[in-house]
């Protein structure tokens, strides 16, 4: 028999309690009736036009996004607009969203545990402990891991990129290519707000996304040893995820709620040039 909508989101904020949110986020059911039975589940980064329409074609009835739709407080969805059309089209489908943001970047397991997963890390601890939660020391944003053994770090970045899915920015890294790299800190989504966490750790390097110039540049003219940068788009550090909070629901409802992880890239980024000869 079919799960109901809410014993889905028991099981999900059981794994991602909503306690662990920053204050500033939006986590939780979006839109949908908790009475109403689901049978099947999509799981996304981004709730977004492509993941909706996969949804409703591959017949399920609630999209499990790490994105917020309405992060930002508002006043209305009419219509319209661009995020009101995709809640009425969900509501008009009888699809129902729930998000896990910051909830699941902190939760242990999290985020940035099937980041460290997915490029053969060893998780240690958090890079950032949660302060505020008593349930689990290892609690908290980004993960401290380390390599079965050291590698120089232009290997370390082919292996974040064969690793991860494909996206037209690809991976980057920046540091001494010869480098060898044991000890990593990474942080699914956004991090350069944790360069000097990751620096304070002592690890050999550090992985994430959204990597601006001057944060990522001052770091690097940093007096003493600091860790190299490895920089990767956002829908490719947090895609790891979905499959994680997939297994929960599997795990939960074992042969009555079937999951479907959606591997359509939802990176803005589409295109790239690039010149083929230095002038």
């Amino acid at each position: 028999m079919p799960a109901p909508l809410s014993a889905v989101v028991d099981a999900l904020e059981t794994a991602y309690p909503p306690r662990l949110a920053e204050s500033w986020d939006a986590v939780g059911l979006v839109c949908g009736d908790r009475t109403e039975p689901v049978d099947r589940v999509l799981f996304c980064v981004d709730p977004v036009e492509e993941t909706i329409t996969e949804a409703i074609e591959g017949g399920a009835g609630l999209i499990v996004a790490h994105h917020p739709l309405l992060l930002r407080g508002v006043h209305g969805v009419p219509a319209d607009t661009a995020k009101g059309a995709l809640v009425h089209r969900l509501i008009r489908a009888g699809v129902a969203l729930y998000c896990a943001h910051t909830n699941a970047d902190s939760a242990d397991p999290g985020v940035s545990d099937a980041l460290a997963g997915a490029i053969g890390l060893r998780v240690l601890r958090p890079l950032a402990p949660h302060a505020g939660d008593t349930g689990s020391a290892a609690t908290g944003l980004g993960r401290i891991g380390e390599l079965p053994s050291a590698e120089p770090l232009r290997d370390f970045v082919r292996r974040v990129a064969e690793a991860l899915p494909r996206t037209e920015p690809g991976v980057l890294g920046a540091g001494d290519p010869d480098r060898p790299i044991r000890t990593v800190a990474v942080s699914g989504g956004a991090g350069d707000s944790l360069l000097d966490t990751a620096t304070a750790a002592g690890v050999d390097a550090y992985v994430t996304a959204d990597l601006r110039h001057h944060p990522a540049g001052e770091h690097l003219e940093s007096p003493g040893t600091v860790p190299a940068l490895v920089g990767l788009t956002h829908w490719a550090s947090e895609w790891p995820w979905c499959a994680q909070a997939a297994d929960v629901v599997r795990s939960a409802f074992p042969g009555t709620v079937d999951v479907l992880v959606s591997t359509r890239c939802t990176d803005p980024w589409n295109i790239r040039a690039q010149k083929e000869s230095a002038q």
